[in-house]
């Protein structure tokens, strides 16, 4: 059975002036993103991951062509278009978490919620119930965000991603900032994520986070320069590793 495409994009640019020299990040991409999958984006520096991301989303705009999401041309949306269609369809996790510092973890998740106009009494449930499939007990639902760990910290913004049941969750380098020990509780939750069935779009430069996609996309000068499909994640599978390394390397990674 053929995938479905949640995104598609149409000759994509994306161009910067940088000291009075335009720079041309994204060049005439064409590519889909499909529903439960989870897509891994890679390149060396300054390839244009990022960039690509945050245009596939609706946090920058394109400089040309067109991006589809959910067979919606968001291209041309209002700022105000494009917020509204953020809050309801993406979920989005950084490198560094963004929580609110003046607010409990619970009402960090809680806020996500609740500006989408969610039933507060069902979606505290529904938070309770994702904090602790994801580790945080409920000992520390009350305290503040300075008071957990980077990966505590970045579970709770996993939570607070996929709240509202996103059609995309959007990771950012979720584990830069991580040791190795956070970032395995990390990867593992949004590997766990995904086997229910959400969509997540993933930049890395990491190979151990790339391991856990399905799809990876190696960006080189703002183009797609190659695909590789590893199948579902097996934890341990040499194999995969090995697949992997042989792809990149072919990349010039």
């Amino acid at each position: 059975m053929p995938k479905k495409s949640i995104i598609r994009t149409e000759k994509l640019c994306k161009s910067f002036s940088a000291g009075g020299v335009m720079q041309h990040v994204i060049k005439n991409l064409d590519t889909e993103i499909y529903e439960g999958d989870f897509t891994v984006i890679m390149g060396s520096s300054g390839a244009g991951k990022s960039t690509l991301l945050y245009a596939l989303s609706g946090m920058d705009r394109a400089s040309l062509g067109n991006v589809y999401f959910s067979d919606r041309n968001i291209t041309n949306f209002t700022s105000d278009q494009l917020a509204i269609f953020r809050r309801k369809h993406c979920g989005f996790v950084f490198q560094q978490v963004y929580l609110m510092d003046s607010m409990s973890i619970m009402d960090n998740v809680l806020t996500a919620g609740l500006l989408t106009g969610q039933n507060k009494r069902e979606l505290a449930k529904n938070a309770k119930e994702l904090l602790k499939q994801v580790g945080i007990e409920p000992r520390l639902w009350n305290k503040f965000p300075n008071q957990l760990s980077g990966g505590e910290a970045q579970r709770v913004g996993i939570v607070r991603a996929i709240i509202n049941s996103p059609d995309m969750v959007f990771a950012d380098e979720p584990t830069g900032a991580l040791n190795s020990s956070s970032s395995d509780q990390v990867l593992n939750v949004l590997t766990e994520v995904n086997k229910k069935g959400q969509s997540i779009l993933m930049v890395t430069h990491d190979m151990k986070s790339a391991r856990r996609g399905n799809r990876i996309i190696y960006l080189k000068d703002g183009t797609i320069s190659g695909e590789c499909d590893l199948g579902p994640y097996v934890s341990g599978d040499r194999e995969r590793h090995d697949k992997l390394r042989s792809f990149l390397t072919e990349m010039g990674w």
